[in-house]
């Protein structure tokens, strides 16, 4: 039996349903069960001196209601249904809806069932300020409770309890209102169900219950100019378009039953869509069964799926397997003609569009080609706001400088996203803007996917809207702290000091004075929120204690409260190029928990002693007080190491450290560990104010970054053998699976064909050995490049819960160790008490110092938690990339306009060959490009070169192949139709392709 009570003013006098239902156990067992609720007749209505709940508090609903509607002009509230805040919560949040909103407990419910995401912004909205929204329990009130009836769906039963509650407050509203004597009968508010589903709509007027579609409604407002804009696409109260009755472009998707039915029985497969970024004709998906993706060639194979998607796919005979097409097809040149409206041409245009793949040579080998298949249903969408631009060549002319309604194409500045079709009155004003659009729905018979207008960001190309479409692309939380997170902070402030050491002080119970210790923070330049700072001595036996200290934020960060809940949302600290998003307040992550030098802060250390040899004899943790003697940047411990007349402790301490952490890092190379590479590159500002790029260069990497990274390893991984064997089931750890030995089949064959070079990677340490003898004696950079892509062949690490996955696969690939988490960063990384925070809790735990929270005993709940750190994981470091990227940009147009010709030219490799371009890469400024040639060139994929013959006559012929190196000019130009500013290539060397 499930008891449910309500505590707040419970009277005795209380009345209570019972309901018996039948359950079958997982036995097949059928037992009988009753439920009971406790109703009340005292829940507040929410409407400010309302006679029959004048003594409820918190009250918001004005009196009087609100007299923005034509339909409505006594005053009114509006009460949703579920599905509106399903489809239409860009209406529900934007500033320019102030009508009062009545939110049934039942709709809460509903929708923290159907969308978790759309629940969050739903709570958001209910503690706004800027908005009035009343929580009214109706399962709870006696006049408004609905119990299912035999045969009735969950779905109608929340539909008929919406219906009551609707006609409740409209019999309570003139009920509490009754006339005054020898005054005039006074006019009462309406209690207006919104709803988009028709037949909701036919039930509650047959029983007079005021109800309005969303469209109607928002029409009906006084000003509804920027709201029209804002409704759904998908809403079935829109016009019928010129779409209706026309044959479909695309199958229609199988049924939820047939599909979990066919994955089930090995018939068909599960995985994330994933776009071609240089052929939008093309995408794949990954999935457990096959060793490569699975390639989707065509629209119509796609589906009507984007970017992320969960599909399920049917894959082809093996008759139809191919290999990718080594082509790069843009979908704002194939398609700058099509027509924003429904056109009678857009079936026939799928087809041409298809003929416009170009199908590889039968004469491919067997081992390129890829299982192949079509998109049968879609599991999860991926839909979201995404930043876009409105092509300029979609809107009509007649109407470029009138607010009427029309139909555009928003272009997503993410060149794996499709163009949406957007009906707006503001497009006009809206070009050259930045603006949000969300897709709505993708109908068979309709070639791009429908949307609407949610706002708009800025001017393209002003740092202030590019910086904020970075963060709204990957879905950085960057909101301000609110005030419920702030006063989770020490009451002191800045003010805030470690008391005095006093075995009464709760702060310093079985915490280690390390105050005495030569204890220095070594990291880049301008750090403020450091979180981890190190120290060695000599031992009287010979051997080296080594330490490294963590900041304890989980001192300040307990569990459960606001700033635990807000920094779960947001996952991370992300890093862009000017600024920072900080995971937690500013007072903790760059003060009160910054191991700043030369004050006292709280720390998580761990201690080792090790020989000589770097070989561990014993290692402690405990919490500790310490008191950094010095903060360095990565090149100040440099040359104080490398000074023979420094001496002191501190330098000493450092050359200590360092002379460890290289037999530390010889170690993990002769395990097989991994040492590989990535883009890297320094940005230089103008000033603090203005943050403009004035130049780009590579970043110098040190002995001492190799130093702190090298400890931290160690620190990372002696943490994590600790709390899996404290919490077998529940210990958050790191993991990084062993590649498929076919994600580097292409490398391997590149690297044999063009360099005579034998890649073997039957283990990471044949991997290591590999790169290693990857030398071209005339090119010292070739080594680097080849690290690069052999990362990419790697697949992602990620976080999970060690009880979830069997101990076999623990292991971290590219670390050669058999056991990792991350424990040193907990100012930066950090959800939901997982992570480096929750390491900490569970490390903690597992040296008695403090009990551990129950959620933390969880396997599901660290799983969940570990399911959207991993997403906000990559995100943020997508958002840094991107941040990066355009930071080059500016920098190279700010070098240009210097420069005469008001381009760039630098050396890059090729990487890749198409059959009509080139992807280079140029290492000095860690960016790709592409480099098209318009004129017909001869492609070798088998030998990956192309040919392009002289354009003079007897002239020779210049072949061109992966890596090889070439001149390009580089600049940042603004494209036409999308508004979007794009760095754009050209080779000048071997030959000019600005003349092809």
């Amino acid at each position: 039996m499930v008891e449910i009570i309500i505590r707040k003013r419970q009277r005795e006098e209380a009345v209570f349903t019972q309901r018996k239902f039948f359950k079958k156990t997982a036995r097949g067992k059928v037992v009988k069960v009753i439920r009971e609720r406790y109703l009340r007749d005292d829940v507040s209505c929410g409407i400010e001196k309302c006679r029959e709940c004048i003594s409820s508090p918190g009250s918001r609903l004005p009196f009087s209601g609100a007299a923005n509607h034509k339909l409505f002009p006594n005053g009114h509230f509006v009460l949703p249904d579920t599905n509106v805040f399903l489809a239409q919560m860009d209406i529900m949040e934007s500033s320019y809806f102030n009508t009062p909103i009545i939110l049934l407990q039942t709709v809460l419910e509903e929708v923290r069932h159907r969308s978790l995401p759309l629940y969050n912004r739903l709570k958001a909205l209910m503690k706004s300020d800027d908005n009035c929204t009343w929580m009214f329990y109706n399962e709870f009130r006696s006049e408004t409770v609905v119990v299912r009836e035999a045969g009735e769906t969950p779905n109608d039963r929340n539909d008929r309890a919406i219906r009551v509650g609707t006609a409740w407050y409209n019999t309570h509203i003139s009920l509490t209102r009754p006339p005054i004597r020898g005054q005039p009968p006074s006019t009462l508010p309406t209690v207006v169900l919104l709803t988009d589903d028709v037949d909701n709509r036919l039930k509650a007027e047959k029983d007079d219950i005021p109800c309005s579609s969303v469209r109607r409604y928002v029409e009906g407002m006084l000003e509804s100019t920027q709201l029209v804009d804002l409704l759904s696409a998908g809403s079935n109260s829109i016009e019928p378009t010129a779409a209706a009755g026309r044959p479909p472009l695309y199958p229609e998707y199988l049924s939820t039953g047939a599909l979990m039915a066919g994955v089930k029985a090995g018939q068909l497969y599960q995985g994330h869509f994933n776009a071609n970024q240089f052929n939008f004709l093309e995408g794949s998906v990954k999935v457990e069964a096959y060793t490569k993706p699975i390639l989707l060639i065509g629209r119509e194979n796609m589906n009507r799926v984007v970017q992320g998607d969960i599909v399920v796919v049917e894959v082809f005979g093996e008759q139809e397997w191919k290999a990718p097409t080594e082509e790069v097809i843009d979908q704002d040149s194939t398609l700058k003609n099509d027509d924003a409206e429904e056109s009678d041409e857009e079936g026939e245009r799928v087809a041409v569009d298809e003929k416009t793949i170009r199908t590889e040579p039968s004469s491919r080998p067997t081992a390129e080609k890829q299982p192949t298949g079509r998109i049968v249903g879609v599991i999860k969408r991926n839909w979201r706001a995404y930043v876009c631009h409105i092509d300029s060549t979609t809107l009509n002319s007649s109407t470029t400088t009138s607010l009427s309604q029309q139909t555009v194409f928003a272009t997503p500045v993410s060149r794996l996203l499709p163009r949406i079709r957007m009906r707006t009155r503001q497009a006009p004003t809206l070009l050259g803007q930045k603006i949000l659009v969300t897709i709505d729905k993708w109908d068979i018979t309709s070639r791009y996917p429908e949307g609407h207008f949610v706002r708009a960001l800025g001017k393209v190309e002003s740092k202030e809207a590019e910086q904020e479409s970075l963060l709204l692309e990957f879905d950085v939380p960057y909101r301000p702290f609110g005030k419920a997170i702030l006063d989770c902070l020490p009451p002191e402030g800045e003010q805030w000091v470690v008391p005095p050491k006093r075995d009464s002080d709760p702060i310093w119970r079985d915490r280690e004075d390390l105050r005495q210790l030569n204890i220095c923070s070594i990291d880049p330049p301008g750090c403020q929120d450091i979180d981890d700072a190190l120290h060695a001595r000599r031992l009287p036996s010979g051997n080296i204690e080594a330490g490294v200290h963590i900041a304890d934020v989980s001192h300040f960060v307990l569990p459960d409260n606001p700033m635990d809940v807000e920094a779960a949302a947001r996952g991370t600290t992300v890093y862009l190029v000017d600024k920072r998003i900080d995971m937690l307040p500013a007072l903790l992550g760059t003060n009160l928990c910054s191991l700043r030098p030369f004050v006292e802060r709280l720390a998580f250390s761990v201690i080792w002693e090790l020989t000589p040899d770097a070989k561990i004899v014993d290692v402690r943790f405990t919490k500790s007080v310490i008191a950094s003697k010095c903060a360095f940047t990565y090149e100040e411990a440099q040359i104080r190491k490398d000074d023979p007349h420094q001496q002191d402790e501190l330098t000493n301490s450092i050359r200590l450290l360092n002379t460890l952490a290289q037999k530390l890092k010889a170690g993990r190379m002769a395990a097989g560990a991994l040492n590989l590479a990535s883009p890297e590159v320094k940005i230089h500002l103008d000033s603090a104010e203005s943050s403009d790029p004035i130049d780009v260069e590579q970043k110098e990497m040190r002995e001492t970054n190799s130093l702190v990274e090298e400890f931290m390893l160690l620190a990372n991984i002696s943490v994590a053998g600790k709390i899996q064997e404290a919490f077998p089931q529940t210990a958050v750890l790191r993991r990084h699976m062993p590649p498929p030995k076919t994600n580097f089949e292409k490398l391997q064959d590149i690297l044999r064909k063009r360099c005579g070079i034998t890649l073997d990677v039957s283990s990471s340490g044949a991997l290591a050995a590999s790169l290693d003898k990857c030398i071209d004696r005339k090119e010292p950079a070739f080594n680097t490049l080849v690290r690069i892509m052999a990362t990419r062949c790697m697949l992602p690490a990620e976080y999970f819960c060690s009880g979830s996955v069997s101990k076999e696969t623990f292991g971290h690939y590219g670390l050669a160790s058999a056991i990792y988490t991350h424990f040193t960063s907990p100012i930066r990384r950090y959800a939901e008490s997982i992570l480096d925070v929750l390491v900490h809790r569970q490390l903690a735990a597992a040296i008695s110092f403090s009990t551990l929270h129950a959620s933390l005993h969880s396997k599901t709940h660290v799983e969940r938690a570990l399911n959207v750190v991993n997403r906000r994981h990559r995100m943020a470091q997508m958002a840094g990339r991107a941040s990066v990227e355009f930071y080059v940009g500016l920098a190279l147009k700010a070098r240009a306009e210097k420069s005469a010709p008001s381009k760039v030219t630098e050396e890059a490799f090729v990487i890749r060959t198409f059959r009509n371009g080139l992807n280079v890469f140029v290492s000095k400024l860690g960016i790709e490009g592409l480099v098209t040639f318009k004129r017909e060139i001869r492609f070798d994929a088998d030998n990956y070169t192309l040919t392009i013959g002289s354009s003079e006559p007897g002239g020779k012929d210049v072949e061109i192949a992966v890596f090889d190196k070439v001149t390009v000019s580089i600049e940042v130009e603004k494209d036409k139709n999308t508004q979007r500013g794009k760095v754009k290539m050209s080779l000048v060397k071997p030959i000019d392709s600005r003349n092809m």
